[in-house]
């Protein structure tokens, strides 16, 4: 039986909510790296439990796990960063002799046209290039503003020496974190919100876990099949195909538009497309058939549209620490409005008026069961 708030504890939640949100718009400066902390204890604590059950210390556990999220963390971009930078080089300096060949197929279909110039091709090729260099020059302005300032980079380095040490004490104590919570809670709200909390914590590590997983395995796997298929900017296409495939299609879409752009570009030959396709192919089988069934199952998670608002809006009111606390405010709100769902649905305000559900308040005999439903009961 769910209990029923009173008006003063429901004002009282209200009141809390309102306060909690002032407090973070006052401290998101500084909350950064602990949410960032909270986060990463809140993906490796599955692991630290497994490897607590097979007899290691709680310690020596966090110590395997913070080392292994710290190297993934550290080690990807330190391999990634220089090989983007190349291909960007590289895409940029290319740009040209891509956007002369773009010209002159126009120029060639204008003529098959009439003659008729739709498009001022030239005057295109003009306008990118020069904003390319703008965005380098903007870019190269905001990297020395920041190599000058050096209590901005006094800051990044302290947010970065404080989040594994934040991280290291969540993870070691978390459990006792969460019992804590537990043991604060009203004893008439418990059962509630401990179900709640557990369904929300599904939809939340069904996305986080699962979906992030995921998205890894697609881009791997699109990054090694431009690569095999011959594509130069392999690594950049397939890291952007892979990042945006939390949206369904989305990733297949943009992928086989922008590779086969590309590949278009590279070879100037049609029949080079499908390679491409081959490969968004492959990884949307790969997808659909092993994935997303091994990693994500059949858990619930969050719409993808539900994803992209909550971490605009997050960062739109609270800037970076609004972001990282945009997926879990989703969460808890995606499972309290599919409650509220379930409850109107099964309210007086949604049926007909007077109709019921049981069979034998219609003044009638109670329907003879089919022998699927004496094996299936309900």
């Amino acid at each position: 039986m769910n209990p029923v708030l009173t008006d003063s504890q429901k004002w009282l939640m209200i009141a809390g909510l309102i306060i909690s949100g002032w407090l973070i718009y006052l401290l998101a400066p500084v909350l950064s790296p602990f949410l960032t902390a909270g986060l990463l204890a809140y993906l490796g604590d599955p692991l630290v439990d497994r490897l607590e059950n097979v007899k290691l210390s709680r310690t020596l556990a966090v110590v395997v796990v913070l080392g292994a999220l710290l190297t993934i963390i550290s080690v990807i971009p330190l391999l990634l960063i220089p090989l983007l930078e190349k291909q960007i080089g590289v895409l940029i300096s290319a740009l040209p002799t891509y956007l002369d060949w773009a010209s002159q197929q126009w120029l060639r279909l204008e003529g098959g046209l009439g003659g008729h110039p739709f498009v001022n091709a030239q005057e295109i090729k003009s306008t990118l290039i020069a904003n390319w260099q703008q965005a380098g020059g903007i870019a190269a302005s905001i990297m020395a503003y920041v190599g000058r300032s050096g209590l901005a980079v006094l800051n990044w380095l302290a947010n970065i020496l404080l989040v594994p040490v934040v991280t290291f004490y969540m993870l070691r104590d978390w459990d006792h974190f969460i019992a804590g919570i537990h043991d604060l809670l009203p004893r008439s709200m418990e059962p509630g919100v401990s179900a709640l909390a557990r369904e929300a914590d599904e939809v939340l590590g069904a996305f986080l876990r699962g979906q992030l997983m995921v998205m890894a395995c697609l881009s791997t796997i699109y990054i090694t099949g431009l690569w095999l298929a011959g594509l130069d900017f392999a690594l950049l296409i397939g890291l952007l195909a892979g990042t945006v495939s939390f949206v369904p299609y989305l990733g297949v879409i943009v992928g086989i538009l922008v590779a086969g752009l590309a590949m278009l570009f590279q070879t100037q030959e049609i029949v080079s497309l499908l390679p491409v396709i081959g490969v968004f192919a492959v990884g949307q089988l790969l997808e659909g058939m092993i994935l997303t069934p091994l990693l994500v199952g059949d858990r619930i998670g969050l719409h993808p549209v539900t994803v992209i608002f909550a971490v605009l809006a997050g960062g739109q009111l609270f800037g970076f620490v609004g972001v990282l606390l945009a997926l879990p405010v989703a969460a808890v709100l995606a499972v309290i409005v599919r409650r509220a769902h379930l409850s109107y649905k099964a309210s007086m305000l949604y049926r007909p008026s007077g109709r019921s559900d049981n069979p034998l308040d219609k003044g009638g005999e109670r329907p003879k069961q089919s022998h699927e439903d004496i094996r299936h009961p309900g």
